[in-house]
């Protein structure tokens, strides 16, 4: 299924049934007085979050939801039956915004959470509200308000604790398959990722945490060339990013300029994505020998001047993996107690 990751619905709520206009005709009751009963008040529209969902696909075709309308008061003081509301299911790290003035209403972080879009009309009052002791034969009613309606953005930002950046065939898809259940594609050619792809890292019990892919970033990616930048916005709810960079690229190409690269599409498409703690993770040592990937490694830390943490590891063989993912737990754990 194609990803989709934006999309613009119609939520339209029920309108309040009217109230009646009746009284009471009994044989024996003389001046049975007013009996209209208040409309039923319409059906609300709501968001619910459900982890089973990823995507935004079911959007693409149906763009219109509607509650049901409340039904009319009756005589005897029968009330109007309410409108049902309308729930719409969206996957969680849905942000939903008003598509006319761009006011953020709200955003899905929780199974379950429920999220109000458009509120229901009120129903109508039927006449016997309106008697008194100077007006025992009220012929006033009133009718039913509209229900809301307004056109709704919605963006989906995928829940991940870590996110991995890298040019196209860097091995993310592969490290994620190593490391995870997830099973996305694999393959010897560039933008095999199309979209996110979302893996659980087990390490134990309560020892848990998410590892978001997305397409593989190329230079101009904040101008539009490639693909990834579509999806940079699935990083900002991340805590770690992981840089993983191809130490032995088939084509000879500039290993320490691919990551500068890298490093200036971020900037560009968000300062503060930029400033997120981001571990250099050096894949495919296995192509090299135990001197070669001393050597290489070193020389590109050295290049880079960098100064956050370094891991050199083979996702198609699993070295050096275990290490990496046991400091993402724990350090993920300092973060949630707020350790620098």
């Amino acid at each position: 299924m194609k990803f989709v990751d934006e999309a613009i619905i119609r939520v339209e709520a029920g309108h309040g049934g009217a109230g009646a206009l009746s009284f009471r005709r009994e044989k024996f009751v003389p001046r049975g007085g007013p009996d209209g009963g208040d409309g039923g008040d319409g059906g609300s529209v709501y968001l619910i979050g459900r982890e089973g969902l990823n995507t935004l696909a079911d959007f693409r075709y149906t763009r219109l939801f509607r509650a049901e309308n409340g039904r009319r008061g009756a005589g005897r003081n029968c009330s109007g039956r309410a409108g049902s509301d309308r729930i719409i299911a969206v996957p969680l790290g849905t942000r939903i915004e008003d598509a006319e003035t761009g006011e953020l209403i709200g955003e899905i972080t929780r199974e379950s959470q429920r999220l109000l879009v458009a509120q229901g009309g009120k129903g109508g009052l039927g006449n016997t509200r309106f008697k008194s002791s100077t007006n025992r034969a009220p012929r006033k009613t009133t009718p039913g308000t509209l229900g809301e309606h307004r056109e709704i953005k919605l963006e989906l930002q995928v829940l991940a604790d870590v996110g991995l950046l890298g040019l196209p065939n860097a091995g993310k898809s592969t490290f994620l398959r190593q490391v995870t259940e997830a099973r996305p594609k694999v393959a010897d050619y560039p933008f095999t990722t199309l979209y996110p792809h979302l893996g659980v890292v087990r390490l134990g019990p309560e020892q848990s945490f998410v590892i978001a892919d997305i397409p593989g970033l190329i230079e101009g990616a904040a101008e539009g060339a490639g693909l990834g930048v579509q999806f940079l916005r699935h990083l900002t709810r991340t805590r770690i990013l992981l840089h993983l960079v191809d130490i032995a690229p088939p084509d000879g190409g500039d290993v320490a300029g691919q990551v500068r690269a890298i490093a200036r599409e971020l900037r560009k498409f968000s300062p503060a994505l930029a400033r997120r703690e981001r571990w250099l993770v050096v894949n495919k040592v296995d192509l090299l020998s135990v001197e070669e990937q001393e050597e290489r490694v070193k020389a590109l830390v050295r290049r880079l001047a960098w100064k956050g943490r370094v891991y050199a590891i083979s996702a198609a063989t699993g070295a050096g993996c275990e290490v990496l993912v046991r400091d993402l737990m724990r350090r993920l754990g300092d973060l949630k107690e707020g350790v620098a």
